[in-house]
């Protein structure tokens, strides 16, 4: 039976860690990003300290090596002397199809119609008519913006005179008896 892994010292952050326990006896490092990068540098170190590793990458042995593989594999480096990608074909550019717009759609489209509002004017109609789906709420807010065009831009239902304080496209169409409104205070008892 296998004895549980002790706690071990990170050598980078100096935190206590659980080792993996596949390299257990070898890990002194911990898995953050900073110690691993800490690990590499030090195993990098340990690797060109040996006196067989401190030329590895220099001296004429080494410039005729990577000269005969730069020979075997020309323009290895340049993007446009590679082959095609492996796992994608090249793909041709395709007509665009146009089609015809629906006539029977709605002059307004709800997710257009309900998210140009503000969070507020449609909190507020929320609160104010005791709506909460997104349908009732945006019929709502075309309609009090029809309302708001007819104060400010005059009713075409009404010609000439004084305007009086009804508009035909509002009226009758209030949600029935929407829920009392409290602002303010603690709600009332029996």
């Amino acid at each position: 039976m296998r004895r549980p892994l002790s706690q071990r010292k990170c050598k980078h952050c100096q935190t206590f860690f659980a080792p993996d326990p596949r390299s257990a006896k070898r890990q002194r490092y911990c898995s953050k990003a900073a110690c691993r990068q800490a690990s590499k540098a030090a195993s990098q170190h340990r690797w060109l300290q040996k006196p067989g590793n401190r030329d590895y990458f220099t001296g004429p042995t080494h410039v005729e090596r990577v000269r005969q593989w730069r020979r075997a594999h020309p323009g290895y480096w340049r993007p446009q002397a590679r082959g095609p990608h492996a796992l994608q074909e090249d793909l041709t550019p395709q007509e665009t199809q146009k089609q015809p717009l629906d006539d029977g759609l709605t002059p307004h489209a709800l997710q257009d119609v309900f998210f140009m509002q503000p969070a507020v004017v449609v909190g507020l109609i929320a609160h104010l008519t005791g709506l909460t789906l997104q349908d009732d709420i945006a019929t709502t807010a075309r309609r009090l913006q029809q309302l708001g065009r007819d104060i400010l831009c005059g009713s075409p239902h009404h010609q000439g005179g004084i305007q009086d304080g009804q508009t035909p496209h509002f009226t009758g169409q209030t949600p029935t008896c929407p829920p009392a409104v409290q602002l303010g205070g603690s709600a009332p008892g029996p």
